[in-house]
């Protein structure tokens, strides 16, 4: 069979390319850490051109992408989305970016990573990084099922047939679940697989395959293994030399795998066929055309390539020689190969003189002029193929570089959803590297399930470099030549007390704006012009999101318009507003408002929870709220406030929790209570670092109060964790308080609940700090 060459170079996206779909011939989906999804629609085929449109923009990273087929409602089907914005957004294809979604998906809290649909197209199961995997209904587009039992994030999932749902989990599970037998929309796995890694990737074997595997999953150590539904393994397919990141078959049977390796390769019964090397450190996704059966690949160079084993719609000569030329002049980090002798490496002359013994293996080469050139052999072409330099590591020239007005040794960019979160690592060889990870996953607020893999990946990415002066002037505690490597016998850091405010300041822009805008527009429409935005207010209101997604100042205009918002729209229309305002609230502008209506703790708890006629508060306006008064401790202006306000902020709490007589708010909904404990982490903070802060009478014993109204009842892994970290920092200062009312109880409660390793870890601790 033919191998697979370039077809078409889709190259728009601004980051990296983390999803893709093929649904048919002329159409291609790509998702990116730009926060766009992009439909191509193919405009010619000799050679193939296609054009894009952007579907779908956000203001965070986008990492999954699916499509809904067409149906009787939707005869153009449905564009289906997931990212750290934790919505599972669903479009019309005809839809614009500025145009609202079908529907938004609401029920993750953290990263959606993962999307699949059912072969007849009557549910969508997603998978995240907050341990959840849910079924959504395309009838009544709720949430159907939520399938437990995962203890970390949910990479992987696998709409097997119309009641048979398998994932893949980072605790090395593939799990099984029937869906009619779910019982009150939970279902609990009919059988688990257990393998020997985290699995990342998961995908149905074709039939026939000579194996007789019915799925196939791809782990961190680079093997695809293949397993019968019953939980035999049947196979392994060894070439990877890195993580695997995604799995798809061909209409012929075949197995497509991509990974960190930057490598596409393309699988027939137990052998590597064909192995696609590609200009960037890691091919994230692969998805193939059932129609065509061309592959589409999306990478961290933020192109996506369409691939073909078809004469016909092959890319031309040019772009067929450009590609090659890329892929020689890749720079191939030193960290990202095996240890090298330089000085044993064959020459040139081995490329023509020796050939390799299987596809995709990659020999060095010494260039002679001090150069090492990687070559990977092609056992269709029989012969070498140059795949990229191998240059020394970033640390190497003993340059700093720098990030936030300080200097560092490394500025990483790393992504937590393959075991490195997409944000700046900052690292100075002076550090631990356990310091400095659980620094970061702090400063993100991520939670410290990924310390050991952050701190691996830190450790495994330094290999060589040596300390210099450190820009911090900072010691290192380990020595300079016997710095804390994982697995080497050095105790665990300890969580507390916690010495950083947290904040929840992800958004979904677009549909924030848009629902405003409408909002108004039906203000005008009906006669109610006399609180509605004018065009000046209008054009405020997009100057205000630029100003939030930019960091940069928010202006007196901007404010003025959130607070009319929040204070003079009705109530069923302020949800936006005040998803706006908590948006705000981090600048120090905002922080310091006030009028006479209070300061903007008093206009944002009073605007969720004020309901005409004595109706019950909205939950979610309440939990936007929460993260207003969580969000306003970024400046020490804010800090001012909630200070001032604690009695306030303590007064909401306690409505929350059920503690007064008005009832309780949201005592159930996971997403109120996270907000929750975000504002007791910070206010525990607050007290620990100023020890005057909650000096109002008994401040200390009422949020203490609150979080034994948390810890006792609440079973959710990162409520749990959450109110440990509050009450253990709350105990460095108020430890008698804790005691006599009773936390060790509350801890034991929440221990002996908790099924996460790092919720057990944080009550010992706690425990620690009230004995």
């Amino acid at each position: 069979m033919a191998d697979f060459k370039l077809s078409a170079r889709l190259a728009s996206h601004d980051s990296d390319v983390k999803a893709v779909s093929f649904p048919s011939p002329d159409t291609v989906l790509s998702a990116s850490r730009d926060g766009s999804v992009r439909i191509w629609n193919r405009t010619s085929s000799a050679p193939p051109v296609f054009e894009p449109t952007v579907s779908s923009q956000t203001s965070e990273f986008v990492n999954s992408v699916g499509y809904l087929p067409p149906s009787a409602d939707f005869p153009q089907g449905l564009i289906l989305s997931g990212g750290k914005d934790t919505f599972v957004e669903v479009r019309q294809p005809q839809s614009s970016a500025s145009d609202n979604a079908e529907r938004l998906l609401v029920g993750h809290s953290q990263n959606v990573c993962s999307l699949d649909v059912s072969p007849t197209g009557n549910y969508i199961v997603s998978g995240g990084w907050d341990f959840q995997a849910l079924v959504w209904s395309t009838s009544s587009w709720e949430n159907q099922v939520r399938l437990g039992g995962h203890d970390k994030a949910v990479w992987a999932v696998l709409a097997w047939d119309d009641h048979t749902v398998l994932t893949g989990c980072a605790d090395g599970c593939i799990r099984i679940f029937d869906l009619r037998k779910a019982i009150a929309g939970e279902a609990e796995a009919q059988s688990t697989i257990t393998a020997p890694d985290v699995v990342r990737a998961l995908c149905r074997v074709p039939r026939g395959h000579p194996s007789g595997a019915d799925i196939a999953s791809a782990s961190n150590d680079g093997i695809i293994r293949l397993w019968k539904l019953n939980g035999q393994q049947v196979g392994e397919l060894v070439g990877h030399e890195n993580f695997i990141y995604s799995l798809t078959s061909l209409p012929s049977g075949e197995l497509v795998s991509s990974g960190e390796d930057r490598t596409l390769r393309v699988w027939k019964g137990n052998d590597c066929i064909q192995t696609i090397t590609h200009p960037a450190i890691s091919v994230w996704a692969v998805a193939v055309c059932q129609e065509s059966g061309d592959i589409v690949s999306g990478s961290s160079d933020g192109i996506a390539r369409v691939f073909t084993r078809s004469s016909e719609r092959t890319a031309d000569a040019a772009t067929l020689a450009d590609f090659e030329e890329s892929i020689k002049a890749s720079a191939i980090p030193q960290q990202q190969v095996p240890d090298i002798n330089k000085e044993k490496l064959p020459g040139p002359d081995f490329l023509t003189t020796r050939s390799g013994t299987k596809e995709g293996q990659v020999q060095m080469i010494n260039e002679g002029n001090g150069t090492i050139t990687a070559h990977q052999w092609s056992m269709s072409q029989q012969q070498w193929i140059n795949i990229g330099t191998v240059v020394d590591a970033a640390a190497s020239s003993g340059k700093k570089t720098e990030y936030n007005g300080k200097s560092y040794d490394f500025v990483f960019d790393v992504d937590i959803e393959d075991g490195k979160p997409p944000l700046k690592l900052p690292y100075n060889l002076s550090e631990n590297p356990y310091e400095a990870a659980t620094r970061f996953l702090g400063d993100n607020e991520l939670p410290m399930t990924y310390l050991d893999n952050v701190a691996n990946f830190i450790t495994q990415n330094t290999q060589g470099a040596t300390l210099g002066q450190s820009s911090q002037g900072e010691a290192d505690p380990y020595g300079t030549e016997s710095r804390y490597r994982p697995g080497e016998s050095a105790p665990r850091p300890k969580v507390l007390p916690q010495s950083e405010y947290l904040g929840i300041t992800a958004a979904k822009f677009d549909a924030m704006i848009n629902k405003i805008l409408q909002i108004n527009g039906n203000m005008i429409s009906s006669g109610r012009k006399d609180a509605a935005l004018n065009p000046t207010q209008q054009n405020d209101l997009k100057e205000v999101r630029e100003a939030i997604e930019t960091s940069q100042p928010i202006n007196q205009f901007g404010l003025d318009l959130a607070v009319g918002i929040v204070t003079k729209w009705t109530y069923s229309d302020r949800l936006p507003g005040l998803d706006l305002l908590r948006c705000m609230v981090p600048s120090p502008l905002v922080a310091k408002y006030s009028s006479d209506e209070g300061s903007i703790l008093q206009i944002a708890i009073n605007s969720a929870t004020t309901v005409p006629d004595g109706g019950s508060p909205n939950e979610n306006s309440v939990m936007l709220a929460l993260r207003s008064v969580a969000n306003i401790f970024a400046s020490p202006e804010g800090r001012q406030v909630a200070a001032r306000e604690a009695n306030i902020s303590a007064d909401l709490l306690e409505r929350v929790v059920g503690i007064s007589d008005s009832g309780p708010i949201g005592q159930n909904n996971r997403n109120v209570l996270i907000a929750a404990t975000t504002v007791l982490i910070n206010y525990a903070v607050l007290s620990h670092k100023e020890k005057s802060a909650l000096a109002g009478p008994g401040l200390p014993k009422r949020f203490l109060g609150i979080l034994g109204k948390i810890l006792t009842p609440q079973n959710d892994s990162e409520v749990l964790y959450r109110g440990l970290v509050a009450l253990g920092t709350f105990a460095v200062s108020y430890k008698a308080e804790a005691v006599s009312q009773g936390a060790e109880s509350w801890v034991n409660t929440a221990r002996d609940k908790a099924v996460e390793p790092r919720v057990k870890a944080v009550g010992s601790e706690v425990l620690e700090r009230l004995r």
